[in-house]
């Protein structure tokens, strides 16, 4: 291999492992289970890895990435033919923590709601809101316009609030009574 060939293989390498973490997280939120997310990064590697002479340095590393976990996600699915029912929430609630804090309790019922947008819907909001991709890099990943992007995440967010019940900011956080306390131990 020659010295630019290495230059640009270590390179690819270096951007490749910067985006670990957020290919993780992406994948649990598409997963939902640490498990499989992992095994779900380790395919994405691999096949990037493989196909690094299909990448165009100077261009998106981390949407091309997201894109090919994404690809990834929806074959794997296809390939299950079919997901485990849980309607009674019976399998849920064998693997759920009572929680200690009212956050660990708002991350819940948020989780639940995140789990009942349709699943463009879901995708859309992970990928602006949580991953911080531009408009239009989440649309590039999702192979779509970004004015479709943009109203999957205005429709996932009045779903969410809908689903959450809020109907304003200021529901955020603990409840007026546990608000309260905090204001008057804070003013001492």
């Amino acid at each position: 291999m020659s010295e630019i060939g290495t230059t640009e293989s270590l390179s690819f390498k270096r951007e490749l492992l910067s985006t670990l973490p957020n290919l993780r997280a992406f994948a649990i939120s598409l997963a939902g289970r640490h498990d499989v997310a992992d095994d779900l990064v380790q395919d994405t590697i691999m096949k990037a890895w493989a196909k690094q002479d299909h990448f165009e340095p100077g261009t998106n590393m981390k949407a091309w990435l997201f894109t090919i976990l994404r690809n990834e996600f929806y074959s794997q699915m296809r390939k299950k033919g079919r997901e485990i029912s849980d309607p009674d929430g019976i399998f849920t609630s064998q693997m759920a923590v009572h929680p200690e804090q009212y956050g660990s309790l708002d991350l819940q019922d948020f989780r639940k709601a995140l789990d009942q947008l349709p699943s463009e819907q879901r995708e859309a909001i992970i990928l602006v809101g949580a991953s911080g991709f531009a408009y239009e890099e989440a649309a590039e990943i999702c192979g779509c316009a970004v004015g479709t992007i943009k109203s999957r995440i205005n429709r996932a967010r009045n779903r969410l609030q809908e689903l959450l019940g809020l109907e304003s900011d200021e529901e955020f956080g603990p409840d007026a009574s546990s608000a309260a306390v905090t204001k008057r131990a804070f003013a001492v």
